[in-house]
């Protein structure tokens, strides 16, 4: 039987081995998007596959981890060996998110025998693709999004598979960065993997399952303890959504499982706007784990009690051939969905809604000054929702971005080829009588060369939703200007021919309100002109 003492010192030697993980990544990696905005994951499982411990980064990435582990042990069972490393992206084998996003996972063997998994997830700047940025949003096959990387050696026992390396590098239109970031990663999990082996030498193979196992029960016992203080019961909602059929779900509770049934949503998107049913899960998850045990600690067991109900053939568990590369604005859609839900039952827990969008920007072209090309990918901020107590948060990001930040802009300028005008606050209704949602952020590019804009983002027609109050939160804006011409809105955008001079404004919700009448609306961007894509929204 391990000791406390002994036990907690491995635990935490776990959790150091997930966080030094990610500090090589964002220390080494080349594209400004993993080391400036932190748009990775980092994670250790057991020999399992089941999620021990995480680093910092995306919260929804680190879920990711602990399925691409058990996807690549189904395909590969007993011929993993020591010394292999694999990597996928494709969300049909592994991947779980989109081609941008690349899986690196490295069983560790102690005396031949695997103990543990270190793994981690970050978005490459170009994958290929149609468009540069690898994130068109007018296609409709998988194939058309870039490279699909299916659970592949890229080690094997040891050993550099040349090939895949050059398969990488031939199919990106930034090789050099794409191979910098892929070695970060590669760096990253090896960091991890002596840290855990010399663990297992400290104290043995024994002592380190004994550990994990009894983590798993604290995060089990932690979940079904915030599980008992929810109200038990079944609720249901019904929201519209920008563009085709409103979606529907129920949440239930009660029996010791909060049970989330997606089957009643429209089938899977005909573009690029699904998520796989592992995808879908991930959104579960952090809706449970902020309900019943918000505070950091987390692991495999901390989702036990949580059981989620799709549809296959469903924009949450679509087809092998679905594309998905804005499976992120659908599901945070999803998230705010069932959090909707949620406020509905117990509105004193909950705050409003946020903006509710990664809004993920990609500008990509050359580098007017150095001639080398470039890939901006940017995340925006937006106001969050007020609760009972207080105004909502100001510029933050989306619920499922977590510890992440924005590029500096004078990282931006320097790395990317346009000038960043503004970003500042935007306004917001004033509210009588209540609290107001956090403000959204304005920010202006302007282009100093020939580039290619793709944007995604949600809540551009269907406002952010209030509790209790006549004040409902924002919309999200993108306009674009070709030189003297007007603006002209977009919502879905891909490879949308820029010149210097062009400028790209972006305005962010304000979140919803808790309470209150309104007094008066104001919205700091110009009007704009629809495009024919608007038009027929």
């Amino acid at each position: 039987m391990l000791d406390t003492f002994t036990s907690t010192v491995i635990q935490a030697g776990l959790d150091a081995a997930a966080q030094e993980m990610f500090e090589v990544l964002r220390k080494t990696a080349m594209s400004p998007i993993i080391y400036e905005v932190l748009d990775v994951g980092t994670g250790v499982t057991d020999a399992d596959g089941r999620l021990v411990s995480s680093g910092a980064g995306i919260p929804s990435f680190v879920g990711v981890l602990d399925k691409s582990v058990t996807a690549i042990r189904a395909r590969y069972g007993d011929a993993i060996a020591e010394g292999d490393v694999f990597v996928t992206n494709d969300p049909n084998h592994g991947g779980v998110t989109h081609l941008c996003d690349v899986v690196l996972a490295e069983p560790v063997f102690h005396h031949g025998v695997c103990v543990a998994w270190v793994a981690s997830i970050a978005h490459w700047s170009d994958i290929g693709g149609k468009v540069p940025g690898s994130m068109p949003v007018d296609v409709t096959d998988i194939c058309a999004e870039g490279l699909r990387l299916p659970m592949v050696r890229l080690f094997e026992r040891g050993e550099k598979n040349a090939a895949v390396f050059d398969i990488i590098a031939c199919n990106s239109r930034q090789p050099d960065v794409v191979a910098g970031d892929l070695w970060a990663q590669v760096s990253a999990g090896r960091r991890a993997a002596t840290l855990i082996r010399g663990m297992c030498a400290r104290y043995g193979s024994a002592a380190i399952h004994e550990a994990v196992a009894e983590a798993l029960d604290v995060g089990t016992a932690r979940a079904r303890a915030g599980l008992a203080t929810l109200p038990e019961g079944r609720w249901e909602i019904e929201e519209p959504q920008d563009t085709g059929p409103p979606w529907r779900a129920a949440i239930e509770v009660g029996g010791g499982k909060f049970t989330v049934d997606l089957r009643a949503v429209p089938d899977a998107a005909a573009g690029p706007h699904n998520t796989s049913r592992d995808g879908a899960v991930i959104a579960c998850q952090m809706l449970f784990k902020a309900v019943t045990d918000p505070e950091r600690y987390a692991n495999s067991g901390s989702f036990e009690p949580l059981q989620v109900l799709t549809r296959p053939d469903s924009v949450f568990d679509p087809g092998p051939t679905a594309p998905h590369g804005y499976y992120f604005e659908t599901r945070m859609r999803l998230f705010d969905m069932l959090w909707h839900c949620l406020a509905g039952a117990m509105p004193e827990r909950m705050p409003a809604g946020h903006f509710a969008s990664v809004f993920g920007t990609v500008i990509a072209g050359r580098h007017p000054d150095t001639g080398r090309r470039y890939t901006m990918v940017e995340p925006q901020m937006g106001g969050w929702g007020a609760t009972a107590s207080r105004d909502g948060l100001d510029a933050m990001y989306s619920t499922s971005h977590g510890d992440t930040f924005n590029c500096p802009v004078e990282i931006a300028e320097a790395r990317y080829g346009l000038w960043v005008e503004e970003k500042g606050l935007t306004e917001r209704p004033d509210v009588d009588g209540a609290h107001a949602g956090g403000r959204g952020v304005r920010t202006h590019y302007r282009l100093r060369g020939p580039a290619m804009l793709s944007a995604g983002l949600s809540h551009t027609r269907v406002p952010v939703w209030s509790i209790g109050s006549d004040v409902l939160g924002g919309r999200n804006r993108l306009a674009v200007r070709h030189r003297a011409e007007p603006f002209e809105a977009h919502a879905q955008v891909s490879g949308l021919v820029l010149a210097a001079g062009d400028d790209v404004l972006i305005e962010s919700a304000h979140g919803g309100a808790y309470g209150g009448k309104p007094r008066a609306a104001t919205h700091s961007l110009p009007d704009t002109k629809p495009t024919e894509t608007d038009r027929k929204v």
